[in-house]
């Protein structure tokens, strides 16, 4: 699972919703219509499963990985409206999309939210076929980073504030991948452990000062 280190949390103990978290500002266009258009698009897209890499015996002109990942990003790129480029390889059993463009804020979405989705639903259009030992990771302007330094940045300050309070703090949802780049952060500080609880997609992290050795 993803528990790290220590003993559980007991049910009783006071938890504090951490809020460090700043509001995504990714997003430029009003929130519904911007909603409303990426639903759209992204809708598309997954209509276009059986034709990408259709269902059945497999034919002559079924797409590679990488082809069918291309078809899927320029087809959300373009149902978004965005002037992108893509770039797809493959490398180490990660097969990479990457968008960039001056205005890519509709694709990543709010927290991040629609470049998860795409994410998602590319892994499952590119390897119709079930779990892959290949892992489809989707960015956008480097935002996987940028994000994964303001996860680290507010892991600390959460543990911090953990230490400080002398009892548990929770994070705000996150998907299994942020989730696991908090937890591996973490790992290298003997003060605080942490624990996942919760359902997809609430799961969410808690972070508790460790226990005395």
């Amino acid at each position: 699972g993803e528990r790290q280190t220590g003993a559980n949390v007991e049910a009783g103990s006071r938890r504090r919703r951490y809020d460090g978290y700043g509001p995504e500002r990714e997003v430029r266009r009003p929130a519904a219509q911007a909603a409303a258009q990426t639903e759209k698009a992204i809708g598309a897209a997954a209509m276009s499963e059986t034709r990408l890499n259709g269902e059945g015996e497999p034919d002559e002109d079924e797409l590679e990985p990488v082809e069918a990942l291309e078809e899927l990003l320029d087809e959300i790129v373009e149902g978004l409206g965005l002037d992108a480029e893509i770039e797809v390889e493959e490398a180490e059993g990660v097969l990479s999309g990457r968008v960039t463009g001056d205005d890519v804020g509709l694709f990543i979405g709010r927290r991040g939210q629609t470049i998860e989705a795409v994410q998602h639903l590319a892994q499952r259009i590119v390897f119709p076929d079930g779990p892959s030992p290949v892992r489809v990771v989707i960015d956008a302007n480097g935002y996987r980073e940028r994000r994964a330094a303001s996860l680290r940045s507010e892991a600390d300050e959460a543990a911090d504030e953990a230490l400080r309070l002398e009892e548990p703090v929770e994070l705000d949802p996150l998907p299994p991948l942020e989730r696991r780049i908090v937890h591996e952060y973490l790992r290298d500080r003997d003060d605080v452990e942490t624990h996942s609880e919760g359902d997809e997609p609430e799961r969410y992290l808690v972070i508790s000062p460790a226990d005395p050795r």
